[in-house]
């Protein structure tokens, strides 16, 4: 046999031979890897994170003891000053962002001038029916003349009491351009400034947020195929994520009684986002847990054992 026909046959077997040895010996060299740290601390996350036997659990989204106040303006416009911050205490009345008035202001002056107009022409009506009932007395007027006198004076006091009216409008104008907290509390959140527009009515990212904080409320979405298993005189605890030591036992506020779509999401990759959700609101004492309004939490509510399938 010819010496070059056998090459290739040859080259192939060592190939062959090249790649089984390369594949036992990635077997004898592959070791058993340990769970990293943070599967280890996901698990024992997962352990730590069952209080009771039987529960329900839910993604809740802390708020303030009042509900998180969004605050909109009556009037759009450009802001002129926002004389608060964030963490500033509030009371009612307080007065949160200004909307620019130049131009109500500028309409005050004349305003007020067609009053002072109106009031002199009511006056010389007045006086002018005074003298009609003398000469009427004296027949020396006729009935139609000495009614279009008095009928004047009921014209010119309309003038002026509409007069009164447009400068108290403009006043009520001015003051809807100050807008104000509606309750005791703290400013939460600020997302506007001077020179911004501000829009009327309902926004994506409200303009300012508001809240008495004082006491902290936990709103805990409840999927809809486990809303039958909550009771609300059941025990119930609240666990910061990431920190399982940080817990704290809730109190029962109230149910909203209507399934609505989910809008919070916990992160998981197996959460469903077109389900539906039973909202459930707790109570607790910001002492006993250090967290922030809008923070993420997991709640956990004692629940019997389901039944099982028939």
């Amino acid at each position: 046999m010819n010496l070059r026909n056998l090459i290739l046959p040859l080259a192939a077997v060592a190939g062959l031979i090249v790649a089984v040895l390369a594949v036992v010996r990635g077997e004898h060299s592959r070791q058993v890897s340990e769970p990293e740290p943070g599967q280890q601390q996901s698990a024992a996350l997962s352990k730590v994170q069952n209080p009771f036997e039987h529960q329900v659990a839910g993604t809740g989204v802390v708020e303030a003891g009042t509900g998180n106040i969004a605050i909109g303006t009556p009037v759009s416009g450009i802001v002129a000053a926002v004389p608060v911050h964030w963490g500033d205490p509030v009371e009612p009345g307080t007065t949160l962002f200004q909307i620019d008035d130049r131009d109500l202001r500028a309409q005050l002056p004349l305003a007020a001038a067609r009053a002072r107009e109106a009031d002199a022409r009511l006056a010389r009506a007045k006086y002018q029916a005074e003298l009609a009932d003398k000469v009427h007395a004296q027949h020396l007027l006729s009935e139609e003349q000495f009614r279009d006198k008095r009928y004047e004076v009921q014209i010119d006091q309309a003038m002026l009491e509409a007069a009164k009216a447009e400068i108290e409008r403009i006043r009520m104008e001015i003051d809807r351009r100050t807008v104000r907290a509606p309750v005791a509390g703290r400013v939460l959140q600020i997302n506007v400034r001077p020179g911004e527009s501000a829009e009327a009515g309902a926004l994506g990212t409200p303009l300012m947020v508001v809240g008495d904080d004082s006491r902290l409320r936990v709103r805990v979405d409840i999927d809809e195929n486990d809303a039958v298993r909550v009771d609300p005189a059941a025990a119930a605890i609240a666990i910061v994520r990431g920190h399982p030591e940080l817990r704290v036992d809730l109190h029962f506020e109230s149910i909203e009684p209507y399934v609505a779509p989910r809008k919070t999401l916990s992160g998981d990759t197996t959460e469903r986002v077109d389900s539906r959700v039973l909202q459930v609101i707790y109570s607790f004492d910001r002492v006993k847990l250090p967290v922030y309004v809008g923070q993420h939490l997991d709640v956990f509510i004692q629940a019997p054992s389901p039944e099982p399938a028939g």
